[in-house]
């Protein structure tokens, strides 16, 4: 070799090392491949040294010219590669552009296969006749590979039809995860379970794959069906609507607002309906949390409502019953509720025997932390007492909420409903896990009008009660309308329950 070519020889092994170091410093998770590189050098210089040490010696001049062609061709294979890390995985992002694997993978090789050709003429080998006599190895060749043709072919169609793209949520054959790259022979996918699938190209080509989401939509939107088994006497309709407000009423991480939620009825069988919940899930990967999530809001949602979930049932005979242990859980349960009545001030005025019939109507009604118990402008003849947990009183306007007023154990709100029939002047959202007892206007009508006298302390208490909450609202910074004097619900109420 020339010292000309020498020294370019080493030039080039010295700008590949300094371009490799730099490359290291900027791309950190490169550092497998750039080693490579590194390695490619190192050999290049390897032989390099071959060369000079067989130089010297004049009886090894075909070891010298070995030596130089293969640290040539070392040097090659090191600088496009190191040049492709670049292209790839620093200048086009730089800009902004970023490709799949698949397609540094194939101008990779279609890099290495024209170096090699060049290394080859600057060897001296006639390409003409190389390629005359290595037309039937070709084909040899390409029948054994017709696989691995197969997979690259399938990879680039792929990319090329934008049937399937690294970030797409896809179903392949039960398997369900996130495309994180497509190379030159599989398609790798990522499991929510952190599992990672290699995919043939050449299967997916040939098989039937699902995409989830839309193409047209800008984010993901993914329709989820939740089941329940209900009752064959529930009323169809009342449960759909109770399962779709189940959804819109409450504030669900990763639930869309648009398109709505809803219920369908999809069979009768067994003794029980069988519904579907159908929400739109904004996140692949939160699935089955989101479902949980969903499935706990609906299950409250039915109970408030008095609907009773399909049970199995069998026919047993009892060879005894336990009635005292009924009866001891009854009268636990009768007394929490007159516990629970006797910290509201709005039935201080009650006897004893009022307490116990209005105890008699009161409805468990559970709430989960985002559910919106009452929305303001809404119509509901009923008052809920709190007996654990948190909520919030908030005015809505524009979209945005404030917050008025917190509640928690021993509050009541929604009593002007009940006893006025007066659409609610609020919303009431519950923070936390929130647990209350419903009462509603029929299971107040009996004691009221057995004793009208008793409308006059109400009004006064839900005069109170609304100056109050205009007083909280003026320190929240919210504008309202005065409600009214007592004179004003006395007159209400007594309309409202047919007092005269």
């Amino acid at each position: 070799m020339s010292v000309g070519l020498r020294t370019e020889l080493l030039l080039c092994i010295g700008i590949g090392l300094m371009l490799a170091a730099l490359l290291r410093a900027l791309r950190p998770e490169l550092r497998r491949a750039i080693g490579h590189v590194v390695v490619l050098l190192s050999a290049c210089v390897l032989a390099h040294g071959i060369e000079l040490v067989a130089g010297s010696l004049a009886a090894s001049p075909r070891v010298a010219n070995i030596a130089h062609h293969g640290a040539t061709l070392i040097a090659g294979v090191a600088m496009f590669r190191l040049g492709m890390l670049v292209l790839f995985h620093l200048l086009l992002p730089a800009v902004g552009v970023r490709v799949v694997r698949i397609v540094e993978d194939l101008c990779g090789a279609g890099v290495m296969v024209f170096w090699g050709l060049v290394w080859l003429s600057l060897a001296g080998v006639n390409l003409a006749s190389l390629v005359t006599t290595s037309a039937v190895i070709t084909g040899v060749v390409a029948f054994a590979m017709q696989d691995t043709l197969g997979n690259i072919l399938g990879g680039i169609v792929l990319q090329l039809d934008g049937s399937m793209r690294v970030g797409d949520w896809v179903d392949i054959d039960g398997v369900r995860g996130r495309v994180s790259d497509v190379r030159w022979r599989f398609t790798a996918i990522e499991t929510r379970n952190r599992e990672t699938v290699y995919v043939p190209n050449s299967l997916l080509m040939k098989n039937r794959f699902m995409v989830i989401g839309s193409r047209n939509d800008t984010e993901l939107r993914w329709r989820r069906w939740v089941w329940f088994a209900i009752e064959a006497e529930a009323p169809p309709t009342r449960v759909c609507e109770v399962l779709k407000h189940a959804v819109m009423d409450a504030e669900i991480p990763l639930v869309a607002r648009d398109p709505e939620p809803s219920a369908v009825l999809m069979d009768v069988t067994e003794g029980h309906g069988r519904y579907a919940l159908r929400y739109w899930l904004c996140d692949a990967r939160e699935d089955d949390p989101t479902d949980s999530r969903v499935r706990a809001h609906a299950l409250a949602a039915l109970e408030r409502a008095g609907i009773r979930s399909a049970t199995r049932r069998e026919e047993r005979i009892l060879l005894s019953e336990d009635a005292a242990l009924r009866e001891s859980v009854a009268s636990d349960e009768q007394a929490r509720r007159l516990r629970a009545l006797s910290r509201v001030p709005l039935f201080a005025t009650l006897s004893d025997e009022e307490k116990q019939i209005v105890s008699g109507h009161l409805v468990h009604a559970p709430f989960l932390a985002g559910d919106v118990v009452t929305r303001k402008g809404a119509v509901a003849h009923w008052l809920y007492l709190v007996i654990d947990g948190e909520a919030e009183i908030v005015d809505e306007l524009n979209g945005h909420r404030t917050r008025v007023a917190m509640m928690g154990a021993g509050d009541i709100f929604g009593e002007r409903g009940m006893l006025t029939g007066e659409p609610r002047s609020a919303t009431v959202c519950a923070v936390t896990d929130l647990e209350c007892y419903r009462l509603d206007k029929a299971g107040f009508q009996g004691v009221i009008q057995a004793r009208p006298d008793i409308a006059q302390e109400l009004s006064r208490v839900l005069a109170a009660r609304a100056a109050e909450l205009d007083a909280l609202r003026r320190d929240a910074v919210v504008t309202s309308t005065p409600q009214g004097n007592h004179l004003d619900f006395l007159a209400r109420i007594r309309s409202f329950f047919g007092l005269g």
